[in-house]
């Protein structure tokens, strides 16, 4: 037996702070490591002890071995976690940390090596009776068996993965898969197997000690993605369910992956399945992964305090693993724009709240709702999210007796949320936790890249939602005006009419929608006050009957729609940043100061970055010709990249980025010169 009192996280944001929350339940110390660019995030903040690792890249913080090792030496830790991602699937840091005296929270060097490489691992699984797909090689490869999907050998999460459809595609597919699989992992090897359309990503969670005994813990299904990375996730599977035999023969399958490698610890096997129940060995995750908590849900399990357990040499507390109950779903909530190629979002998260949340980080014991989350926005002390790590802001999670009010309980939370200061995928989410088909349990992997996602892109404001909404928070404004020059907050003065000779006031508001899916609409409100009401120029249906609130706290609009009651609450933060919040849906807003600064306006045909992040690659140079869509350059931005292309016909006449760059949104990337511009 293995004791250890203090674990370190070699990781950041929502699974550090996981994993503090499992270690305060068993009474250990916590300890933290931190990048320059996480010096003032939760989970630094709330460890016992926290180091920095100077710089903010990966390779510099997170990934650098030798510093995590001398971190754990300085705060005492015994015990290291990795989490997921970063460093968590490498066996030489996972021996490192062993030669260094401390036990490693996780699967065996020797095992994370045998499932390192997707190509041995397949080997490894049809020697064990997993089914498999087999691998094919470029020449082989004929029109009748595409499509064809290229693959990372070494990694995961959508990078170093291409669908072939054409044989004239394969061989510059294959070189790009390579580029990025080795910029990714450092390691270009890649394979191809049959692509199978439609498919459902199946897995099981596993949990193994020492002493022989493997769970086969329940099965997760994570169909909903976008570009192969996972969006919902819920437990059971509506497969799984619907099949009759398909769980156990699942479950089997796992239990002997695990043997044939001698696992221990917490793992999950990953399918792809068809509607007719086969399924095929896809990989081994030798790590916790992020969508665990909808199998804690199901099964009363905490996960990660098993994970210490099994590193101290404790076996599992009985030889099957408990029985499932009701039904989980998880959504991941990025700061991200579906509507614009999932384009990261950065900036400051002001304010992150959501009803019926009964549980954080564990559970949740009762029907409601889960909430783990990385950044968590306090009034003076936004979260702040960047471009250098992962976009994921928080993990949603509902937990009820079935299926349909698990799904249902977390729509409402997503949809009555409170989320504000930058652009998130949470209209997509509702959208396709409604969905009919979704409902129904009739999806795939391919949901988000066909025409049955299309509906998911659309806001949840429409724009008679985002009119009203503009209009209540100028009201907003001018109300906190009168505020500021009375000192009166309990009055609803600012909105009344008032009298006067010469007939109506009025008053004008500059906004911009600055949602996620708008593409920067600029728009002006006009609010009339005459004798009779205060309400929107051109609206004789629309009234303002009451507004409270205002100061620091959120100021609440009440308005007469055509003889309906609509409240709408609108928080202001500071650069005219609003959040208006209402059942029409969320609209996130800027106000524009009356008059534009000249220096600020952009000149013709300009190119600005529309997210912070670094040059990968630059394709032109001055004085190019070059056509609308021809790409300029690439950008790096949360692990994703993002081509910049010419949005006309013309020349290049500037360029002013170079390969490395860091740029901020909104900086110059390039003039283009058209004819028109001449």
């Amino acid at each position: 037996m293995t004791e250890f009192n203090t674990v370190l996280v070699a990781n950041r944001g929502e699974i550090a702070r996981r994993v503090f929350a499992a270690a305060r339940l068993r009474g250990m110390a916590t300890a933290a490591v931190y990048s320059d660019a996480d010096a003032d995030a939760p989970f630094a903040r709330e460890a016992d002890a926290a180091v920095r690792l100077p710089g903010t890249s990966p390779t510099d913080t997170y990934l650098n071995i030798p510093l995590i090792l001398e971190a754990a030496a300085r705060t005492g830790a015994d015990a290291i976690h990795p989490g997921y991602g970063f460093l968590s699937e490498n066996a030489d840091f996972a021996r490192a940390v062993t030669e260094a005296g401390l036990t490693w929270i996780g699967p065996s060097p020797e095992a994370i090596i045998a499932m390192g490489s997707k190509t041995r691992a397949k080997e490894i699984m049809a020697d064990a009776g997993v089914p498999v797909l087999t691998n094919l090689t470029v020449d082989e490869i004929t029109e009748d068996m595409l499509p064809v999907l290229v693959k990372a050998s070494a990694g995961g999460g959508g990078r170093g993965m291409r669908v072939v459809r054409s044989l004239d595609d394969l061989p510059s597919e294959v070189e790009a898969a390579r580029a990025e699989a080795a910029s990714a992992f450092g390691d270009g090897t890649v394979f191809i197997e049959r692509y199978i359309e439609n498919g459902r990503h199946i897995e099981v969670q596993l949990m193994a000690d020492a002493q022989g005994t493997v769970w086969a813990v329940g099965e997760r299904e994570c169909s909903i993605q976008r570009r192969h990375q996972k969006v919902i996730e819920e437990a059971p599977s509506p497969l799984v369910e619907r099949i009759d035999g398909m769980r156990e023969k699942l479950f089997t399958a796992s239990r002997a992956a695990a043997t044939a490698i001698g696992y221990t610890g917490a793992g999950t096997v990953e399918f792809l399945a068809n509607d007719r129940g086969e399924f095929f060995f896809l990989e081994v995750n030798t790590r916790l992964q992020v969508e665990h908590p909808v199998t804690e849900a199901t099964t009363g399990l905490d996960l990660v305090g098993l994970q210490f357990d099994v590193a101290a040499g404790r076996p599992l507390p009985a030889a099957t693993p408990p029985a499932t109950t009701g039904w989980a779903v998880e959504a991941r909530l990025y700061a991200e724009d579906p509507a614009h190629d999932y384009r990261p979002r950065s900036g400051e998260l002001t304010r992150l709240d959501i009803d019926g949340v009964v549980s954080e980080f564990s559970g949740p014991a009762v029907p409601g709702i889960r909430l783990d989350t990385g950044p968590v926005p306090e009034p003076g002390r936004p979260g702040l999210v960047g471009v250098d790590y992962d976009a994921m802001l928080a993990k949603v999670i509902a937990w009820a007796p079935s299926r349909s009010e698990a799904v249902g309980r977390l729509s409402a939370a997503l949809r009555r949320a409170r989320i504000h200061g930058l652009g998130t995928n949470r209209d997509q989410l509702v959208r396709v936790l409604d969905d009919t088909d979704f409902r129904a349990g009739d999806f795939s992997t391919s949901f988000l890249e066909t025409g049955q996602s299309v509906g998911t892109l659309r806001p949840l404001a429409d724009p008679a939602a985002v009119a009203l909404s503009a209009f209540a928070a100028a009201v907003s404004a001018e109300h906190a005006d009168r505020q500021a020059v009375t000192g009166d907050t309990g009055t609803v003065d600012g909105v009344r009419p008032g009298f006067r000779i010469f007939g109506s006031a009025v008053t004008e508001h500059r906004f911009v929608d600055s949602g996620a899916g708008s593409d920067g609409e600029e728009f002006l409100v006009r609010i009339v006050r005459d004798r009779d009401s205060v309400r929107p120029e051109g609206r004789t249906d629309v009234a303002v009957t009451d507004i409270t609130g205002g100061g620091d706290a959120a100021t609440t609009v009440t308005l007469d729609v055509g003889g309906v009651r609509r409240i709408l609450t609108v928080h202001s933060y500071l650069d005219g940043v609003t959040g208006v919040d209402s059942p029409l849906g969320p609209v996130d807003l800027i106000e524009l100061p009356r008059y534009e600064d000249p220096s600020q306006v952009a000149a013709a045909g300009s190119l600005t970055a529309p997210m912070p992040g670094t040059v990968l690659t630059v394709t032109a140079a001055v004085g190019d010709e070059v056509t609308a869509g021809h790409p300029l350059l690439t950008i790096e931005a949360m692990k994703m990249q993002h081509t910049i292309a010419a949005p006309v016909d013309g020349v290049v006449a500037e360029l002013p980025v170079t390969v490395g760059q860091h740029i901020d949104t909104g900086a110059l990337l390039a003039v283009i010169s058209s004819e028109k511009d001449n």
